[in-house]
């Protein structure tokens, strides 16, 4: 499957990187595959006590769909497979036994945002770009972002950051509570690894523990029924020609 995505651990840190630079840390179909294997390992592991979501290189956490591959897909039907299969690796993201942290090391837009929602704190490095900008390609989040975004979020706050389609800054994402932390200029990574330093004395049992206090805050039944409401009405937009016309316009805007 190639290396389009690296797993490290460190003493108290697991990280998984997204590890396509060339393409901005966008995902494909090995990606989504790769992280539902990575995510099964991370909670079956027992020593595992902090899993960090990242991107490699400075420019992007994430920008998403890789609409290089996901242009193809011009049915609701070939749409849901893929919108289905990567809102259960978001689901289960959110579900995870342990702490998540999403570590933005640049754009974090569209799909990136939504990979982004699924974790339980989110950090970002001053350049860091975020925003929900489906609505741009005529169509929703459609891997259970918005679901997620309003556990996240005040639900206006969630709405206003959907309907916009505006691509925030890091401190504009972090006054409206999106990002927890604007880390400085420097490694945003032992920066991230410092601003959690006092968690490295909490007993892995402990750190499970209160995650699944913070679960039982959220009907997960429920979220996974709106996540899967979420798939069907972008799959319906997808198929749409308002949208395929709005991908070719964003493909040749990018050659």
């Amino acid at each position: 499957m190639g290396n389009k995505l690296n797993l490290k651990r460190t003493d108290f840190f697991t990280y998984i990187e997204l590890n396509r630079p060339e393409k901005r840390n966008a995902i494909d179909y090995e990606v989504i595959e790769q992280l539902h294997v990575m995510l099964d390992e991370v909670k079956e592991k027992q020593e595992d006590k902090c899993l960090v979501i990242t991107g490699t290189g400075e420019d992007a956490f994430c920008s998403g769909g890789d609409l290089s591959v996901f242009h193809e897909l011009y049915t609701k039907e070939d749409a849901y497979q893929m919108l289905h299969q990567m809102s259960r690796v978001l689901f289960k993201l959110y579900a995870l036994n342990i702490p998540t942290v999403a570590l933005l090391n640049g754009l974090a837009i569209g799909g990136g945002a939504e990979l982004a929602t699924a974790c339980d704190f989110r950090l970002a490095a001053p350049q860091s770009k975020i925003g929900f900008v489906q609505g741009k390609l005529a169509i929703t989040t459609g891997w259970g972002g918005a679901s997620m975004l309003m556990e996240r979020l005040r639900p206006e706050d969630a709405f206003e950051m959907l309907l916009s389609c505006q691509i925030y800054s890091a401190q504009q994402a972090k006054e409206l509570g999106f990002v927890q932390q604007v880390l400085g200029n420097n490694d945003v990574k032992t920066e991230a690894e410092n601003h959690f330093s006092a968690w490295r004395n909490v007993p892995l049992q402990v750190l499970k523990a209160y995650k699944q206090r913070k679960l039982d805050r959220t009907n997960l039944s429920s979220l996974k029924g709106r996540i899967q409401k979420e798939v069907e009405e972008c799959s319906i937009l997808w198929e749409t020609d308002i949208h395929h016309q709005a991908v070719e316009v964003f493909r040749q805007r990018k050659r």
